[in-house]
């Protein structure tokens, strides 16, 4: 086999386990979490963005995320994906690594204002990066602030 047949046959692994995970939330009767779990790959990709876009994040932080993109998106890993467990969980530790420098770096306020995803996952980010959420936190009280790209600070074009 050559090495984007193997490279396939992970990432079809990887998306097999992602979707059994989902699978068996739902059967437990927890809806809400799996709906969490699914949304919680897209909703990082979304914070990376916003955090890219950001003038607040340090260059120093925009860097090292976009150098974890670019690893992310490489077919050379430091371990190779198709060794079971092993191939995933490099890639989800150096991404938890990222994700907690540049986390700290830029502040909680950035990781409220910009993460688009439920609170649960927000909670799970924010003990991430800060150890612990504080009992004041947005991501515990309230639901974090979404960003609308089409509204334009008039109230008059909201619904």
């Amino acid at each position: 086999m050559t090495w984007w047949q193997w490279l396939l046959i992970a990432a079809g692994v990887t998306l097999a386990i992602y979707a059994a995970f989902v699978a068996v939330l739902i059967i437990a009767g927890r809806r809400q979490d799996a709906r969490a779990l699914a949304g919680f790959i897209p909703d990082c990709i979304v914070l990376f963005r916003r955090l890219l876009a950001d003038d607040r994040v340090p260059s120093r932080s925009k860097l090292l995320l976009a150098a974890l993109i670019g690893y992310l998106a490489m077919p050379i890993d430091l371990i190779p994906d198709f060794i079971p467990v092993a191939g995933q969980l490099d890639d989800a530790i150096i991404v938890a690594l990222v994700l907690r420098s540049v986390l700290r770096a830029g502040g909680p306020k950035l990781l409220h204002e910009h993460w688009p995803g439920p609170p649960s996952s927000l909670n799970a980010l924010t003990r991430l990066a800060y150890g612990k959420a504080p009992a004041s936190s947005p991501a515990v009280t309230q639901q974090p602030i979404r960003h609308d790209p089409n509204s334009v600070g008039d109230s008059r074009h909201r619904r």
